[in-house]
Order: structure tokens, then C-alpha cells, then sequence
């Protein structure tokens, strides 16, 4: 059985100012042979380090380490990859480092036909008639094999399934959900190549291939035939049925999604999805907050969140309207899960800043269907906590011919009504649909989620929403993408009266959610990078770079513990410190130092450097 290896997070209190370190502890075995992986678990209990031993102590004893101890649990590996992508010799590494229990249908399948059992006598019938084993049929099997007891000790490597929406389904509804989903990436034509120079030696059974692993003697090439199903046509087809399954499973398994380049040699492929699983061991330590005394002084501590575990990098091609269902998927469990992260750490007033191209309403391509669908999401999930959620919509605003709703908002309460909310039927019962403000809010609501609250000319929306969150008391109150710019009254005259205080209300709201694509000046393409932020993490400023075959990559270049100004953002970019004489406003110096090399730099590509000095 694989030995699996504990991490823990060391708090040095005989130190002034140490910080966290991850610390090793022993092992829960000692067989040597036995492969060893990171812990993927924390628990909750607080040991303390006295030489090499561990116990519970009292953790107001002075001069020891205090260890928050992790527990083990099983890798759980789903890998995919089309015929001839080398995913079965992968999948031996893989087992052969980390002691997984390797799980193949059709492995699977043979086995049970041949041990007789009720599956298996199932399956058989449909096997024997040429038809495909139902999906009914395949999950119960791979299910029955995953509640088994060595797969519950090693962890699984589950090799090619699910291949369908409805297997991927039945594995959520029933909680299996792996740790990571490794998706093999080779060409086609290499695909093609592999499998139409593969050959067969019918004595042995062992697979060669003409060009890249050919047989070792004359003897054994002379007795080589071609297998019936590695002709050109047949492989196309199984090419074409496996990009059809893979695009089926992919939404459900986006967040976990890591894409390896198959068109490497074994060991070069391999040492990437090695890293990628050694990864999950080391981010695996979850969100808390451990409070430990020590004499008068209290100290806080918070840990890596397990959301963060999951996230996977800001994917790509987010100019590509409309988006994909993989994408706005994407964003709204990001988003969810932020906003979760806040109001389990009791923070009553927030907000979710989001500028896709479909969220964003200064783009032509704005979308009010994926704004509905993100909100959708958030009062669905947490009425699935059995919170009782009240979605509340922007109504008539302002006077006479200023008397209308703000046209981003037009129609939305009634699309909302007609929407799907599921087949429990939750609206009406755990959400309900209202306007902003006081009049709105009941007993019975824990939650409110105001859907892009706005400032009109001629109408101020944060008198309603001061209302709304007084009576709301100590309830959440979530903003989703507002726009609280003071706007002029009616008479087109700045409200100068009461605007600090408004503007102060404005920014009580605290983001629990925050994603901003970054343009050159002027412009909506192309991307430059984005600033993300997911509480209880900080800023993230990521800069798109292209790679190659037309490819793109977001690369981490700069984090911050609160929102950036354009000047730390330039600095960034730049590569130079952050505390550069020049300010400007908080978006407009990136953009327009960007803008200026841009300019440039083409200027450079067509010999034409005045054009540069004339559009500076």
C-alpha cells in the first residue's frame, strides 16, 4: 500500500517574526519501496513538536512549535487522452510512482464478464448482441470498484471514463470528483502517424511501430501484420468519436482541467504530470484561522484556501465572443466561490466586480443573459444551503422622460421569472425575485443579492440601498457588478449635497470578487493581462503572453494586498519597484504607457519611427 506522507504549517513562537514554513512529519510507515505523496487533508486538531515526537499539549506553553498536523487521503486522478497518445504508458508511471490503483472500463469490464458477477452477467448480454454496454451499466461498475477497500487506501487513477455527459453526471451526483483531470494533447496527424505505423507481433503480442519502435530482428519484422483497427479511415473515426466524448465531459471538469502536451518523449511528459500531482500534495492545505495564545498576545494565522486549490490559471481566449459554456462555467463558480470564502468569514457587505466582454456594459457584445446566469448561480448555491435568498432588481427610476429602467437592466426581472431555477423548484419558496429597497426586505430572507445596481441622471439608486441594508440588518447584502458613479440630477446639476456620504457608502461594500481584463488604450483588443482577485486571497496581476501555434498563457507577474493604482500597475509591467514619483489615475497610466510602447514598438516593425514621435 503507498505511504502516504503528512505536511503541517510550524508556528515558531520562540521567534519574534517567523513565518509560516511547511514542516515534514513522519511518515505513517516506513516501508522504504513504497511510493510517497504529499497529504491531501488538514485536521483540525493542533499537536505540538518536542524533538521527534508528537503530542497534544497545552498551547499556551511557551517555547514550543505549534504544528497544525495533516492527515492523509488518496490521490484521485481522472486522465484522458485520444488513441496513441501515450496516456496507457503514462498511466504506469503514473501507478508505478504513486501506487494508485489503475481503473480501465475495459479492464473492468472483462473482469466482471469473467468473475460472472450480476454486472458483469448484465454487460455480457449486451457484448454477445454487439451493442454498447449502457451508461447505467459502466457507472455501476467503476462505482462498486471505487468503494473497494484498496482503492479507498491507495487512491484511483481512473483511465479514459467518464466519456459521456450522463456518466460525468452520475459520478457528481454521487460525490466522486477527482483531484485533478489530465487531458494528453497530441496532434492529429502525429496521432495518426503512431497508430497507421503500428504493427503487431502475433507470437508475442508486443506492439511495434515502423519508424519510432521497430523490431528488434529480422525474424520478428517478417512475421509483423497490421492490427484491423490501426487503418488510416478507422483511426480518423476513433479520433473524431473521442473529441466528441471529450467535449461532452469537459464543462463539468473545467476548474480541474490540466492540458499536457503529449508530443514529447515518455520522460519529458511524464515529469510534467509528476509535477502537476506533487502540486495538489503541496497547495492541499485548506483555508482556516488558528488563534494561539502565547502569554498576553493573540495571533492569527490564515492558511491557504482550499478554493485556491482548485483554481487552475485564467483561461484564455476570453476576446472569443460569444463565450463558451466552458468559460462562463469558469467565472461563475470563481465567483462563487469567493464570495462564499467572505461570508463564511462574517463580512455582511459585499461586492462582485467582473468586465468580461459579456459582463462588461460598455461593450457592444454585453450579454444580460450571462449576468442573470451568474446570479443565478450564487442564489442557487446558497439556497442549496438552505438559505432563504432574495434577488432584487433596479425598478423605474428618476422623473418624466428620465422615468425608465437603466437599459442594461431592461427586461431583466422578467427574464428571471421565466428562468430555469432548477427542478426543485426554488423560486417562490428559497428565492424570491424584488426591487431595491427598504420595503423589500422580509424576516424570513438571510440573504440579498442586488443584481448591477446603478446611478441614473435624475435618480440617485444609493438612497434605496442605504434603506435596504439598514433594514437588513447583519445580513449579507451582496453587490453584483455596480456602478455607483454620482451621476447629475435631473436638472443636470451635480448633487454636491450628501456626496461624501454616498461616495463613503459606496465603499463600505468590501470585494469579495474582483476580475478586470486590461486593454490598450482606446481599445478592446488586444487583452494585455487581467487583475484577479478571489477573497480571502489579494490582487493578482497576470499578463498575457502569446505562445506558440497561435496560443496564448497568463503569467503571474506581480500580487498585491489591495486593489493596485495605475502606478503600481505600470511599475509592473515595467518591471520596476513599486514606488515610482509617477501617479496617475487607476487604470488610465497602465493603459496609456502601454499604449505609448505599443505605438512604438509597430512603429519599429515598419521602419517608421515617425509615426511614433506623431502620435505621441
Amino acid at each position: 500500500m503507498a505511504t502516504a506522507r503528512a505536511t503541517g504549517i510550524v508556528i515558531n513562537h520562540h521567534r519574534r517574526s517567523a513565518a509560516p514554513s511547511l514542516a515534514t512529519l513522519p511518515p505513517a510507515s516506513s516501508s522504504a519501496l513504497a511510493p510517497i505523496r504529499p497529504s491531501l487533508r488538514l485536521s483540525h486538531s493542533l499537536c505540538f513538536r518536542s524533538g521527534n515526537r508528537y503530542s497534544k499539549r497545552n498551547p499556551k506553553m511557551r517555547g514550543l512549535d505549534v504544528v497544525v498536523c495533516a492527515a492523509t487521503e488518496p490521490l484521485k486522478v481522472m486522465i484522458s487522452g485520444a488513441p496513441a497518445s501515450g496516456k496507457g504508458t503514462q498511466c504506469q508511471m503514473i501507478v508505478e510512482k504513486y501506487g494508485l490503483v489503475h481503473i480501465s472500463t475495459g479492464d473492468l469490464l472483462r473482469a466482471e464478464v469473467s468473475s460472472d458477477t450480476e454486472i458483469g452477467k448484465k454487460a455480457k448480454e449486451y457484448m454477445d448482441n454487439g451493442m454498447l454496454v449502457p451508461d447505467e451499466i459502466v457507472t455501476d461498475m467503476v462505482v462498486s470498484r471505487l468503494l473497494q477497500k484498496d482503492v479507498r487506501e491507495k487512491g484511483w487513477l481512473l483511465d479514459g471514463y467518464p466519456r459521456s455527459s450522463s456518466q460525468a453526471g452520475s459520478l457528481e451526483r454521487m460525490k466522486i470528483r477527482p483531484d485533478i483531470f489530465i487531458v494528453i494533447e497530441v496532434p492529429d496527424e502525429i496521432l495518426i502517424d503512431r497508430c497507421v505505423g503500428r504493427r503487431m507481433d502475433p507470437v508475442s503480442g508486443k506492439i511495434y511501430h515502423l519508424k519510432n519502435f521497430p523490431p528488434e530482428t529480422e525474424e520478428i519484422s517478417a512475421r509483423l501484420i497490421t492490427r484491423t483497427d490501426d487503418t488510416q479511415e478507422k483511426v480518423r473515426s476513433r479520433l473524431e468519436t473521442y473529441k466528441q466524448n471529450s467535449d461532452a465531459i469537459l464543462p463539468t471538469y473545467f476548474d480541474l482541467l490540466q492540458k499536457v502536451d503529449g508530443n514529447r518523449s515518455r520522460e519529458i511528459v511524464f515529469q510534467e504530470i509528476d509535477a502537476l500531482l506533487q502540486k495538489i500534495g503541496t497547495d492541499a492545505v485548506k483555508f482556516m484561522t488558528t488563534e494561539v495564545t502565547n502569554g498576553n498576545s493573540k495571533s492569527k494565522l490564515k492558511l491557504a484556501s482550499s478554493s485556491r486549490d482548485n483554481w487552475r490559471g485564467i483561461p484564455t481566449r476570453l476576446n472569443n465572443i460569444p463565450h463558451s459554456k466552458e468559460i462562463r462555467k469558469y467565472f461563475y463558480d470563481d465567483v462563487l466561490q469567493g464570495t462564499q470564502n467572505a461570508i463564511e468569514d462574517k463580512i455582511r457587505r459585499l461586492k462582485v466586480e467582473i468586465n468580461i466582454p459579456e459582463l462588461n456594459p460598455e461593450t457592444d457584445v454585453y450579454r444580460i443573459g450571462t449576468l442573470l446566469e451568474l446570479v443565478r448561480t450564487l442564489a442557487l448555491s446558497f439556497a442549496d444551503d438552505g438559505k432563504r435568498v432574495k434577488v432584487c432588481v433596479q425598478g423605474s427610476m428618476g422623473e418624466g422622460a428620465l422615468s425608465g429602467m437603466p437599459l442594461q437592466l431592461a427586461g431583466s426581472r422578467k427574464i428571471m421569472e421565466f428562468m430555469d431555477w432548477g427542478e426543485y423548484g426554488a423560486l417562490g419558496t428559497f428565492i424570491n425575485i424584488g426591487s431595491i429597497g427598504a420595503r423589500e426586505v422580509e424576516e424570513q430572507d438571510d440573504l440579498f443579492i442586488l443584481v448591477a445596481p446603478q446611478n441614473a441622471v435624475g435618480n440617485c439608486i444609493i438612497d434605496d440601498m442605504k434603506a435596504m441594508t439598514d433594514a437588513a440588518g447583519n445580513r449579507p447584502v451582496i453587490l453584483v457588478n455596480p456602478r455607483l458613479k454620482d451621476m447629475p440630477a435631473s436638472s443636470g446639476i451635480m448633487q454636491t449635497m450628501g456626496r461624501d456620504k454616498r461616495l463613503e457608502y459606496a465603499a463600505s461594500f468590501e470585494n469579495c470578487y474582483f476580475f478586470r481584463l486590461l486593454y490598450y488604450a482606446g481599445t478592446q483588443y488586444p487583452i494585455m493581462g487581467t487583475l484577479r482577485m478571489s477573497y480571502p486571497h489579494g490582487y493578482e496581476l497576470y499578463k498575457r503572453i502569446d505562445v506558440s501555434h497561435g496560443k496564448e498563457k497568463y503569467e503571474l507577474i506581480a500580487t498585491f494586498p489591495k486593489r493596485p493604482t495605475g502606478e503600481e500597475i505600470n511599475a509592473a509591467f515595467e518591471g520596476k519597484p513599486r514606488n515610482r514619483e509617477r501617479a496617475t489615475g487607476i487604470w488610465y497610466g497602465f493603459l496609456e504607457w502601454y499604449t505609448m510602447n505599443w505605438r512604438e514598438h509597430w512603429a519599429k516593425q515598419v521602419g517608421d519611427l515617425a509615426f511614433s514621435k506623431t502620435c505621441n
